[in-house]
């Protein structure tokens, strides 16, 4: 007779409740991602997510609420995989790099997610929850290149949160350019585009170089 400690113990109902509303946002990721937000209904999110109908809306009371679920979920993923560890407070071009690494990192290991990121139909949906995780990431980035500008390390010609765009903007664009096929990225062709959004940030006078 199998002991009492070699019995597995069956996930408890907030564990379940859990996954299954991470398979439901799981799934929406990749349908918004797909077919964007405004024309897209719930029943093919919930048979990607292999839930009835009734089911999602336990979970999620609207198209709504799931699409800003799936957004603060998004944006904690790319806060996680982007800012753990590093010392926004000490920026430099090494740092500078790190981020574009990780960010490419994130672009090609989760393309559904970043897609998500990406569109811009989701910002009339948010909530003031949904721009508050936003912000999280936001701040953050904004607070090192005041640090840069204030330091000489980058340049002061633009705002912080110009800065912050046209970085975003880059990398967006040319991973777009990829996905519609007009272009396919290199490692050398992102060094470029890196090296070219430093270019853009930089105080020219700074003196890093990078290899």
């Amino acid at each position: 007779m199998a002991s009492a400690s070699s019995i597995a113990t069956p996930p408890s109902r907030t564990n379940r409740e859990a996954q299954k509303r991470e398979q439901i946002i799981k799934a929406a990721l990749q349908v918004f991602a797909e077919h964007g937000l405004h024309g897209t209904p719930v029943p093919p999110i919930a048979d990607k997510a292999g839930v009835g109908v009734g089911t999602l809306y336990r979970y999620f009371d609207s198209k709504e609420a799931l699409i800003n679920a799936a957004f603060c979920d998004a944006k904690q993923r790319l806060q996680d995989r982007l800012l753990t560890d590093l010392d926004l407070l000490n920026p430099s071009r090494a740092l500078f790099d790190t981020l574009w690494a990780r960010l490419t990192a994130f672009a090609r290991q989760e393309p559904e997610t970043f897609q998500f990121l990406e569109m811009q139909d989701h910002h009339s949906y948010l909530t003031a929850e949904s721009r508050s995780c936003e912000q999280a990431l936001l701040i953050p980035l904004g607070m090192m290149v005041i640090i840069g500008q204030r330091n000489g390390l980058l340049s002061n010609r633009l705002k912080p949160d110009l800065a912050i765009a046209l970085f975003w903007g880059a990398f967006v664009g040319v991973f777009k350019a990829e996905r519609l096929n007009y272009l396919t990225l290199s490692d050398e062709d992102l060094k470029q585009a890196r090296d070219a959004c430093w270019l853009a940030m930089s105080n020219n006078n700074s003196g890093e170089t990078t290899s």
